[in-house]
């Protein structure tokens, strides 16, 4: 046992690396996962390995977590569900209006899909066939809801991810800055720019982009989806920068209701912060104001808005599904939108696994980047 200690310790885990790229080939060519998915569960799996080596304590606080995970998307997923169940109808209720189909086929196809058998019996096999990998297969897109999810998660992720970076990018210096001019014109600015952005709903934001991008004829900003119809044959540079191009009113429009309530919430804490015995010591110490700012002051304000990150990715999900169908960017929102107007219970019910886990996890690394930035926070 000891021998077996030892060696765990003399194996240096940054040499992990390389299994890194051979995991992700494996699911890629392998598993037949995409790549996006294949890259976050790679990179998952690895760094909890390599915890084994780095905190062998966190390892087993994520663990507990993850456990914890699992009753949660399964109430969820179950609630879900059964409101799906109480709409009227299926996804062959509008095949039955068709008077060239035979109700004799329309019955066969919801036995063979299994919607004849009532709710809990659907539920439990979904559950059962979802813990072996198989998520159901779409009734209207004519395809697995697994790969149709991965895909436009992946998406939602990259708009959710931007419009947080935006958001969080811009709303630190702000309250900052709002915090050390309290009451004077740049407080006040900052100020009356978060309340806007608090006041005003997304859509209306997004729709008042359209029309000002529109009326001004600003053609760099695309007006809608996620890339040209020239896409394909652009070079791998292009497609980046189409991209982008198409990202920029969509992560505008969420971010500006995150930055404004982070904004808010920086500048409180910086007010309280800058208050405190240890700041006023600093200062009498001779410190500059800039050191004792940003030195001393800023990482203690932080330290609270990091614990709602986890939550914050909820909200930014929520907002990005109305923003998606405004703006039509090809996200998880459309998709769950789309399936719920045809009644399309494998798909909805997947979608709402992926976004129960984007959350939960979500809520976990805020968690984890809390233990780590606040020595005074300890996992056990």
């Amino acid at each position: 046992m000891q021998l077996h200690h030892n060696m765990i310790r003399k194996f240096h885990w940054k040499m992990t690396f390389i299994l890194d790229v051979l995991l992700w080939a494996l699911l890629v060519f392998v598993g037949s996962w995409g790549w996006f998915v294949s890259i976050f569960a790679a990179e998952v799996l690895m760094w909890l390995m390599r915890l084994i080596w780095i905190s062998p304590m966190m390892l087993r606080f994520i663990i507990r977590r993850l456990i914890h995970m699992i009753p949660i998307v399964i109430a969820v997923v179950a609630i879900g569900f059964g409101l799906i169940q109480l709409a009227p109808g299926d996804a062959f209720t509008l095949m039955s209006l068709d008077p060239s189909i035979r109700p004799e086929d329309i019955a066969m196809f919801r036995r063979q899909f299994g919607l004849d058998q009532p709710w809990y019996i659907q539920f439990f096999r979904y559950i059962w066939n979802a813990l072996r990998g198989d998520f159901g297969y779409s009734l209207t897109m004519k395809a697995p809801v697994f790969t149709l999810v991965s895909q436009r998660a992946a998406n939602t992720i990259l708009l959710s991810l931007t419009s947080l970076a935006l958001a969080w990018g811009l709303s630190i210096p702000f309250g900052v800055v709002a915090a050390r001019n309290q009451y004077n014109w740049k407080d006040q600015s900052i100020s009356f720019f978060a309340f806007f952005g608090l006041a005003i709903p997304n859509f209306f934001l997004a729709f008042l982009l359209i029309y000002i991008v529109s009326a001004t004829g600003f053609r760099a900003l695309p007006l809608g989806g996620m890339t040209s119809i020239d896409h394909p044959q652009m070079t791998q540079l292009q497609q980046v920068l189409d991209i982008a191009r198409h990202l920029v009113i969509p992560a505008v429009v969420i971010g500006t209701s995150q930055m404004a309530s982070l904004t808010r919430y920086m500048r409180g804490n910086m007010l309280e912060i800058l208050n405190q015995q240890y700041v006023v010591t600093a200062r009498a110490k001779g410190q500059s104001e800039g050191k004792v700012v940003y030195r001393h002051a800023l990482r203690n304000a932080i330290n609270p808005m990091i614990t709602i990150l986890g939550f914050q990715l909820g909200a930014v999900m929520s907002g990005a599904a109305l923003v998606e169908n405004v703006l039509a960017w090809p996200g998880l929102g459309r998709l769950i939108l789309q399936a719920l107007l045809e009644r399309d219970i494998y798909m909805v019910t997947g979608s709402i696994i992926y976004g129960v886990i984007l959350l939960v996890v979500g809520n976990l690394i805020a968690d984890i980047l809390l233990a780590l930035v606040d020595p005074r926070i300890r996992v056990s």
